[in-house]
């Protein structure tokens, strides 16, 4: 059940902004959500006709990950460790997506509301393989507490919910930004930086390799399985698969920001403040609005001395759209730069605070989302029953629904052949849509993604003719946690509702 109470009102600067309480089965947001600025329509400047000519293939393989966020790094470590010949396209220089470049280094929750670990696997061995001081979280014996004053003191640091302990940490992007590469060069596997994924190439209906950009000019590359783990389903949007593309602008789920992290502060005195001061957070929270017009409070990070902000959600604009992604990077850069000045002056720890890093990926929530042979539907919820083609498992939004199936039928396109899709556009309906985008659930989607294209390509089939029962098997081998129950019966993945 989603109830979203909104007041519209102009900020000092003429934006509109929708101040917004959304309450939602996961938990209660409060937000501001910034409308976006009014600009020209773009103008009509004609066409060019591109000549056609012969692309040199780079590179053949048996699966190939085209995205390097954390469900492509995912899949591209659990194919290769099933045994597959893997390449991983990555645009950027670094690994982790928008939990790294994008500096959401605040991973939701990984347990469920027992304090039981579900999110495990590839995301297990990460946090396994981080260095102590490169995580900041509740310790183990704490998950799943109820002890009203540690669940007081973990709700200040993004690990309680509900007056529940959980594994939520926050965790050092450059560490894991290292790791994540590490582990898919210690397995053998291609990794191709600064190369953009431009062209699907389908024939025959299935998709048979990309044609990339990079400095060199334009290649290709083949592949037996292509996993499309772009995050906004570039791949097989281009390719002809059915997708979705509902964003609704007033919905802090379908908003875009930049984050940044301001060092020299001292997160502790400021978390004092904000609990035990609530009068004074609250005017110095409307006083930053009459000020800054786009405005967001900070989150704990790793570190003590370093605060992350999200970055003020911005509603209205497409992570489709060019002009639109530069307009978000335009605000949010000016709004860093705002609350500086602001907090320096204003905020008792952020007395010698510094502009540290804004991210150099853009933190988009949403934009479009494959129509699977499966789904997760928010009609399962209730039921929390172990689907026969499960491949994952992820905490329920709130502790009145058991924990949450996720199918393999989501990964796979309706018709399309050649390609898996894993991360926030796999096959889902809106509301599920919340939670499957976080980073934990794209970790579980890649792996499965991953696994799932190995095999295929192995046995020379079509990902959708995987035998789901050997899926699982190999998954459990990795260490992902699957319920008694899946597999069952598994003749085929569940078909999707209409409408996802």
């Amino acid at each position: 059940m989603n109830i979203e109470i909104k007041i519209r009102r102009n900020s000092p600067s003429k934006t509109l902004i929708h101040e917004t309480v959304v309450r939602t089965d996961e938990r209660i947001l409060s937000s501001d959500i910034f409308d976006r600025d009014s600009r020209v329509k773009r103008p009509d400047h004609g066409s060019w006709a591109e000549p056609g000519k012969n692309i040199p293939v780079y590179h053949r393989c048996g699966v190939l990950v085209v995205g390097g966020g954390p469900s492509g790094t995912a899949a591209a470590a659990a194919a290769a460790r099933a045994g597959a010949d893997v390449a991983l396209l990555e645009r950027y220089n670094h690994l982790g997506g928008l939990s790294t470049g994008g500096l959401v280094i605040w991973i939701d929750r990984m347990t469920d509301w027992e304090g039981k670990l579900v999110i495990r696997g590839f995301a297990e061995e990460l946090f396994d393989r981080l260095p102590a001081d490169a995580i900041a979280g509740p310790a183990r014996e704490d998950w799943g507490s109820q002890d009203a004053v540690k669940a007081a003191h973990w709700s200040q640091r993004t690990a309680a919910y509900h007056g529940v302990v959980t594994w939520s940490p926050t965790i050092d992007p450059e560490r894991l930004k290292l790791l994540s590469q590490e582990i898919v060069l210690e397995r053998k596997v291609k990794l191709i930086y600064h190369s953009w994924a431009a062209i699907p190439i389908v024939q025959d209906g299935a998709v048979k390799g990309v044609v990339f950009e990079s400095k060199e000019g334009r290649m290709a590359i083949m592949a037996d399985v292509v996993v499309d783990a772009t995050g906004d389903g570039d791949l097989f949007a281009r390719a002809g698969a059915a997708y979705v593309n509902d964003i609704e602008e007033a919905d802090v789920h379908h908003c875009m920001n930049t984050s940044w992290l301001f060092g020299g502060v001292d997160m502790n005195r400021w978390i004092e403040f904000k609990a035990g001061q609530p009068e004074a957070f609250t005017a110095f929270m409307a006083r930053g609005r009459e000020q800054c017009g786009l405005f967001e409070r900070p989150f704990v990070s790793w570190r003590n001395d370093v605060a992350l902000f999200m970055g003020p959600r911005q509603s209205g604009y497409s992570a489709l759209d060019v002009d639109d992604l530069t307009a978000v990077e335009v605000r949010s850069h000016r709004a860093m730069a705002a609350h500086l000045d602001y907090f320096k002056a204003h905020a008792p720890g952020f007395e010698d605070a510094y502009l540290m890093l804004s991210a150099p990926q853009i933190g988009v929530r949403h934009a479009r989302r494959l129509t699977g042979v499966g789904a997760v539907l928010r009609s399962q919820w209730p039921d929390g029953v172990a689907l026969a083609d499960e491949v994952g498992v992820t905490p329920a939004v709130s502790p009145k629904f058991p924990n949450i199936s996720i199918p393999y039928g989501a990964l796979v396109p309706q018709q399309l052949d050649g390609l898996l899709a894993c991360g926030r556009h796999i096959s889902c309906d809106r509301n599920s849509h919340g939670f499957m985008r976080e980073i934990p659930q794209c970790w579980i989607t890649g792996q499965a993604a991953g696994v799932a294209a190995a095999l295929a390509s192995r046995d020379g089939i079509a990902p959708r003719f995987v035998d789901v029962g050997t899926l699982q098997s190999e998954l459990l081998a990795q260490g992902v946690y699957l319920r008694a129950g899946a597999g069952q019966d598994a003749t085929a993945p569940a078909t999707a509702e209409a409408g996802v």
